[in-house]
């Protein structure tokens, strides 16, 4: 842990040791935070075809014969195609798929998540066809065949039967994750939903020192899980901490499947998914605040964000320290804000959502309704604290390009030349919180960590350049020279 800080001169008075190290005035950081994302499964991807950046669904086929099928057991499976960022916009079908790999199932997840296509071969083992009705989820069919496109809960059958959930696979997957974690500064993160078995394995690993990363892991909710840490509490050492439930009330606006207020501006008739009832989503709140657990709720659209503000009101019922939290937040009415200080609640964002977004949203949402989207600053100034995160793998892993999306309103490539929406820019030194003092407080852990005092973890990340004096513009060119958890390099450039 940290013993003391201060200059040079009081500390080497102070104290001595036969190992100096001399940073030759770098800056150093508390180590940093994503308070979204998905560690494990980032892990379990590198084994998958990378479909991030692809141009056109032809791009896509190109890259998926390559792929080598030993790595995920006879499968082809993918992640991250974007139809938003091709030519044809509209969602692929299965048609090429099926010519090209008639007897290899094939699985390919959109960059969110929250959509997958899969080929004839795939939704044969996963037992979907035309007729398959999911709740909360969508079975594209066109003349009455399916065409490979799942929205949502239709892809949970898929999902259920993809071989990625051997022991051994999982753990090296770990591993793997954190080596590249670690490389941009990250020594803590928050794994927003994960089984008890999954989270066993991290503990285990953690105890055999294999795993070092820090983690606030949030279970996926279902009633199994429920079950299981009702009878067994919370879970909390100096690495793992677990004492959240992660719900979801939507999808994503990307693939429609966000729940509006409103229609779609570019898809008439349609408002998008709300996964519960209200009376079905309280259910689970008053399960989880009986059981003195935080709730942490995906929620995208306008529709979705204020049936889980009214569901918290309704069992927060004033002022707290539950610290129950909204995932992503991304749209929310101007008339609900109020509600975050009310009960209390955290917003949890991630800026480069905004920044990714930001070419088409206003289609989806049109220009009225945009204004009310991915409104950092508003909803930072309903408690004066915000937690931003990345939603790794959706978003790129690397923690300052959050700070320099939240500070700076641009893409990597400096688009657009005014920022955009800059009305909900954050400030430095609220970005540099929100990845450090308030993502630690987002999960009952700023106490430990965080910042850089006496008695917490010695976690940090030196740094090249100094974030807070530089030009906003140069931020994405900063690199981590060191990584430090409990005063052990566990990254050193170079």
């Amino acid at each position: 842990k940290v013993l003391e800080t201060g200059t040079d001169s009081i500390i080497l008075l102070k104290y001595t040791s036969d190992k100096i190290t001399d940073l030759e005035g770098k800056p150093v950081y508390p180590g940093f935070i994503d308070p979204h994302c998905h560690f494990l499964n980032y892990g379990i991807g590198q084994s998958y075809s990378q479909l991030y950046d692809t141009k056109s669904f032809e791009e896509v086929i190109e890259i998926l014969k390559k792929h080598n099928t030993s790595k995920t057991s006879g499968w082809i499976i993918g992640r991250g195609w974007d139809q938003n960022d091709w030519a044809i916009k509209n969602f692929p079908d299965c048609k090429k798929l099926d010519e090209l790999f008639p007897d290899i199932p094939v699985c390919l997840l959109r960059i969110d998540g929250h959509a997958a296509l899969a080929n004839s071969k795939a939704l044969e083992l996963a037992g979907i066809s035309a007729q398959t009705k999911i709740n909360g989820g969508i079975v594209k069919v066109e003349g009455e065949k399916c065409t490979g496109l799942l929205i949502d809960n239709a892809m949970q059958p898929l999902l259920n039967i993809l071989p990625i959930k051997q022991k051994a696979f999982q753990q090296n997957s770990l591993v793997l994750a954190q080596q590249n974690c670690f490389a941009v500064g990250l020594t803590s993160v928050h794994d927003t939903g994960l089984d008890p078995w999954q989270i066993n394995l991290i503990n285990n690993l953690q105890i055999d020192q294999q795993l070092k990363m820090r983690m606030n892991v949030m279970i996926s909710w279902s009633d199994s899980n429920y079950n299981y840490f009702y009878d067994r509490g919370k879970i909390k050492t100096d690495y793992l901490n677990v004492r959240s439930f992660k719900c979801y009330a939507d999808g994503a606006l990307g693939s429609r499947g966000a729940a509006l207020l409103e229609e779609y501006t570019d898809d008439p008739g349609n408002k998008g998914l709300l996964f519960f009832s209200y009376d079905s989503l309280q259910g689970i709140a008053k399960k989880i605040y009986g059981m003195n657990f935080q709730m942490c709720t995906h929620a995208i659209g306008d529709a979705a964000n204020r049936q889980v503000l009214d569901v918290y009101a309704s069992v927060l019922i004033k002022k707290n320290n539950f610290r129950w939290r909204i995932e992503h937040c991304q749209i929310v009415h101007p008339l609900d804000l109020v509600k975050f200080w009310t009960y209390t609640i955290i917003p949890s964002v991630q800026a480069t959502h905004a920044t990714s977004d930001m070419y088409w949203a206003d289609e989806r949402l049109g220009e009225e309704r945009i204004k009310s989207a991915y409104a950092y600053k508003e909803l930072m100034r309903r408690n004066f604290m915000i937690a931003n995160g990345s939603d790794f793998p959706v978003e790129n892993i690397n923690p300052l390009y959050g700070f320099y999306a939240a500070v700076a309103r641009k893409d990597l490539k400096g688009f657009p030349a005014d920022g955009f929406q800059m009305e909900n820019a954050l400030t430095k030194q609220q970005a540099l919180k929100a990845m450090t003092i308030w993502a630690a407080y987002a999960a009952f852990e700023e106490n430990e960590k965080g910042s850089l005092e006496k008695n917490k973890f010695a976690d940090f990340v030196v740094l090249d350049e100094d974030i807070m004096t530089m030009k906003s513009d140069k931020i994405p060119e900063v690199k981590v020279e060191m990584t430090v958890i409990d005063g052990e390099i566990v990254y050193k450039k170079n």
